[in-house]
């Protein structure tokens, strides 16, 4: 019987010739990463199992969820992590002002690549699918068992496939494409499965669009998300990362619980309401409501913090001016491409629309800080999560879009169609 992307890896990790669906494998780990939440709290455990770290290339700490430090408790977690990675000598260690958030640095410098078996202490692990890994998040335990052994169970998920046809319109991007997806499947359609994106309209998803959807495939309840590896990974992969790598392609007999096809031609800007991220509206159900006025407005996360977010976002905000009742935070993922931003010219657009720019954090996103919410608020977010009190308070509203739904928004003063404001690329 033949295998998908992800059951290749698996077997290949497993010193396996196959693996099949719900198989349990013991896989050797090419990647282990927590941050500053979860590697705290996997320390204490992994004291009682070891004393070094199975290779110091291999396991990696980020910094990035409550940094810079708010309090006392977040400037304890990171000390933590800092001194541990200190003595154990790793080569990975990204400190404040060298760093970023966490799936946005690690693709960047190379950390990660193609075939590899990736785990990570956040749910959005699944992020490095866009490169054709196999990338997942997982528990402090098991990071604490990968840290020390480098290796880890596993079930072997069954897939969904996703063919993609056709190219996206303008205003269209990767976000809108998942939200989407997650929208036509259900929050927990791919329930432990692995969301694997094939066909010939990925060649019209940029890597960073890519990146955005395996970030979201946890949204639909996945184990992973991955990409099929084209021309356009195999040059990033080559500007990024010295690795050697590995491509593995899914056998034509692989079998799928389900095969989905998605004309990419036919998706408009998508908004998920709250509270789930796959309760989709498209721009034009949204524009036949009332307006939905909006307090708050963040661009950035380890969803759309990138590059290509960054320069979608200024497009539409160029010229124009913040609507008065609106705060909009934008949020570089990395300082690479926060000096990019500057070098571009895009933080003057920014700051002269009467945004706020922060230094690279998860920020908001979870309602750590930098944008926490009140009562009643609402926020247009182009983070992953809508949930109950994500980002603040238990009766603030999140809706999550697209860098040009989120910028057009914070110019009009409700959810508003990027269609109509700002140039068309």
């Amino acid at each position: 019987m033949g295998m998908t992307m992800t059951q290749k890896i698996l077997a290949a990790h497993a010193g396996l010739d196959s693996v099949e669906a719900g198989q349990l494998i013991m896989a050797k780990l090419d990647v282990v990463m927590a941050n500053d939440i979860t590697g705290p709290m996997a320390l204490p455990i992994f004291s009682q199992m070891a004393e070094n770290v199975f290779d110091k290339d291999k396991v990696v700490f980020v910094p990035d969820h409550f940094t810079p430090n708010k309090d006392i408790k977040s400037a304890e977690n990171s000390k933590a992590i800092r001194e541990f990675a200190k003595e154990q000598g790793l080569s990975w260690y990204f400190e404040q002002g060298k760093s970023g958030v966490e799936h946005a640095i690690l693709p960047e410098v190379g950390v990660v690549a193609a075939g590899e078996c990736i785990i990570g202490a956040d749910s959005h692990t699944c992020t490095y699918g866009a490169l054709g890994a196999f990338s997942t998040g997982v528990g402090t335990t098991d990071i604490a068992t990968g840290m020390a052994t480098g290796e880890l169970w596993f079930k072997v998920p069954s897939a969904i496939k996703f063919v993609l046809t056709g190219k996206p319109g303008p205003y269209v991007s990767g976000k809108d494409v998942i939200i989407h997806i997650i929208g036509k499947i259900g929050v927990d359609g791919a329930l432990y499965k692995s969301m694997e994106f094939v066909g010939d309209g990925i060649a019209n998803l940029s890597m960073d669009d890519r990146f955005t959807m395996a970030n979201m495939a946890i949204e639909a309840g996945a184990k992973n998300g991955i990409f099929m590896v084209d021309e356009q990974t195999e040059s990033y992969l080559k500007e990024h990362t010295k690795k050697e790598y590995k491509v593995y392609a899914a056998d034509g007999d692989a079998q799928y619980d389900e095969v989905i096809e998605i004309d990419l031609s036919e998706v408009r800007p998508t908004v998920a309401f709250p509270h789930l991220p796959g309760n989709a509206k498209t721009i034009d159900e949204i524009e036949a409501m009332e307006p939905i006025r909006i307090d708050q407005v963040v661009i950035g996360s380890c969803t759309n913090g990138r590059m290509q977010d960054m320069r979608k976002a200024a497009a539409v905000l160029k010229g124009h001016t913040v609507h008065p009742d609106v705060r909009v935070m934008v949020i570089p993922a990395t300082q690479k491409i926060y000096k990019q931003c500057i070098a571009e010219g895009l933080l003057d657009i920014f700051v002269d629309a009467g945004c706020a720019v922060n230094t690279p954090s998860c920020g908001p996103c979870m309602g750590g800080h930098m944008g926490v919410m009140a009562a009643g608020e609402k926020c247009v977010s182009t983070t992953n999560r809508n949930f109950v009190g994500r980002m603040g308070h238990v009766d603030s509203l999140i809706y999550l879009a697209s860098p040009e739904v989120a910028a057009a928004s914070a110019i009009a003063g409700y959810i508003a169609n990027p269609e109509k404001v700002g140039d068309k690329k």
